[in-house]
């Protein structure tokens, strides 16, 4: 059954920063904005041949947002980026409304998220995010799974005409993707067909589900896995018309159960076609101080979770 191959471990910001690089050699309306965390963000090629257009603007991220938002007014394609906790709920009203209010076209660029930041610790581990920026209306909500698609959605987003919340981590992961591929936002992506269980997965979950499915298939369980990394808009034909023939699912990502993309497809599935469901996500908790393998075990966020839950669910049907 194996059909995916691990490259070679990189890390997503690497492809955030070297999407934006790539952007600022290819439209002169990109613009970058960073809250001194350049090397965090692997912003610095991008500064090193646009000097001209990055703006350094200190720990203020608030001012970051919107300055943003003023620069779209002239036209230009601002890319935001700090860790996802001060992206998101450091500057959530500025967001709100002169960002999604108002329309404007930010990229707003958020790195280190979920527990796989790592020894940070708790209060930088955000897992809330995914839930406050889908419920903004008109925001577009992307949570890539490898270095290849980070790159492809970085480049994507600056044609997208309107808000995006990118997000994407900070650990070295697996990177399987095609490297030439089209990221295509609110078009899920089936990496297996099955006929048992439908996994539908985000970000660095997409990886573990990928082993899950394998080790499934030893089992005699045919998984269906969905790459699903554009939670909003959410491709609800993708995931309706899987379950329609597994019959089940089973949601994984690296976020809160509460607010995330568990909830969006229970409630795609709750209004077309009620199914059991399991959820692979952390629970209702905050995050704590130790490393990313670490911490996916002791939350459950790992290829032996989604099993776990796949087995479960199937005990529903």
């Amino acid at each position: 059954m194996k059909k995916y191959t691990d490259t070679g471990k990189k890390d997503t910001r690497s492809g955030f920063g070297d999407g934006l690089t790539e952007l600022g050699r290819k439209n002169p309306n990109v613009v970058a904005l960073c809250a001194d965390l350049v090397g965090s963000l692997k912003m610095q090629d991008f500064i090193d041949e646009n000097p001209e257009r990055f703006f350094q603007v200190g720990i203020a991220e608030a001012n970051m947002i919107g300055i943003s938002a003023g620069l779209t007014i002239g036209g230009k394609i601002p890319f935001a980026g700090t860790f996802a906790n001060f992206a998101t709920g450091r500057v959530y009203d500025q967001i709100r409304q002169s960002v999604a209010y108002s329309g404007k076209n930010v990229k707003i660029c958020a790195s280190h998220s979920g527990v796989t930041l790592g020894e940070d610790g708790a209060t930088h581990q955000i897992l809330e995010d995914i839930g406050l920026m889908k419920m903004l209306p008109g925001m577009t909500v992307i949570n890539t799974c490898d270095y290849n698609q980070t790159k492809a959605a970085t480049i994507a987003i600056a044609e997208h005409e309107g808000p995006v919340y990118l997000r994407f981590g900070r650990p070295k992961v697996a990177n399987f993707t095609p490297e030439d591929q089209n990221f295509e936002i609110g078009k899920a992506i089936h990496l297996y067909e099955g006929t048992d269980v439908t996994i539908i997965a985000t970000g660095h979950l997409v990886w573990e589900a990928i082993q899950a499915a394998e080790k499934l298939s030893e089992k005699g369980i045919s998984a269906e896995v969905i790459n699903l990394h554009t939670i909003k808009p959410l491709d609800e034909e993708a995931i309706i018309n899987s379950v329609k023939k597994t019959g089940c699912v089973v949601t994984a990502e690296e976020h809160n159960f509460l607010g995330g993309l568990g909830e969006s497809v229970a409630r795609t599935l709750a209004e077309n076609n009620p199914a059991p469901q399991e959820f692979v996500a952390t629970q209702d908790t905050f995050g704590e101080s130790g490393t990313p393998e670490q911490l996916m075990d002791k939350y459950g966020l790992n290829a032996e979770a989604i099993i776990k839950a796949t087995e479960k669910v199937l005990s529903r049907k």
